[in-house]
């Protein structure tokens, strides 16, 4: 699934992006690049974080 259109990202390049130790958006952003156009996918990435986070504990 595409979380970031702008940039054409995918849920799994975001996962793989906290799991490369990313813990916040602008991480995300960073190493993918989801995020950085007009941001609108904040909000899932930020879920995809936390679901990921969950599963570490």
């Amino acid at each position: 699934m595409y979380v970031c259109l702008c940039a054409g990202i995918t849920s799994h390049a975001v996962a793989d992006a906290v799991q490369a130790g990313a813990t916040t958006s602008n991480e995300v952003a960073k190493i993918c690049g989801a995020g950085l156009e007009c941001g609108r996918c904040r909000r899932s990435i930020r879920a995809i974080i936390e679901a990921h986070s969950k599963d570490r504990v």
